[in-house]
């Protein structure tokens, strides 16, 4: 199974593609999309889109897996990061794809075996799970760790598709 991992963010979106084949997991791509916050809402937004969907018609992954946002107590911060996230989602779902979601606990729960690990823990592991992937910005890692998480809940009996 291919599987595209994103990490939603105004700023930095990040992404990251892998193989899951059992317990085999194999690193294909990964990177960050970037945008200014000085340029206007819709020009940012449009970035995301754009760019995700260039990412599914290039590497053509069966499934895409998000995380899931948490609430900032700057409501204003909140608002933006959830527009980001729901461009992250509609990008892949565009295209036909299911997108599963994932709380940022899990995700650390799955990868590192604690959900409340750093970032430096999560760049850790994707090195030790996905060494073809050499160095990374940590948005990328993150991505990749969603794709990961993704990757063994699928194969859990318990995984309920849609």
């Amino acid at each position: 199974m291919r599987i595209l991992g994103i990490d939603p963010g105004l700023e930095r979106t990040g992404w990251g593609v892998i193989e899951s084949e059992g317990s085999r997991l194999t690193f294909l791509a990964a990177g960050v999309i970037l945008s200014k916050p000085t340029e206007s809402m819709a020009t940012r937004l449009n970035r995301i889109d754009t760019e995700l969907s260039k990412i599914v018609q290039q590497w053509h992954p069966q499934i895409a897996a998000i995380e899931e946002t948490f609430v900032n107590k700057n409501a204003a911060s909140s608002l933006k990061l959830g527009q980001a996230r729901g461009v992250a989602i509609v990008a892949p779902a565009r295209s036909g794809l299911e997108v599963a979601e994932y709380s940022a606990n899990t995700v650390k729960k799955t990868v590192v075996g604690v959900g409340h690990a750093g970032k430096d823990q999560i760049g850790m592991m994707i090195k030790v799970l996905l060494p073809k992937a050499g160095e990374l910005t940590a948005d990328a890692a993150d991505a990749l760790a969603v794709a990961i998480c993704h990757a063994h809940h699928a194969q859990s009996p318990q995984y309920k598709a849609g």
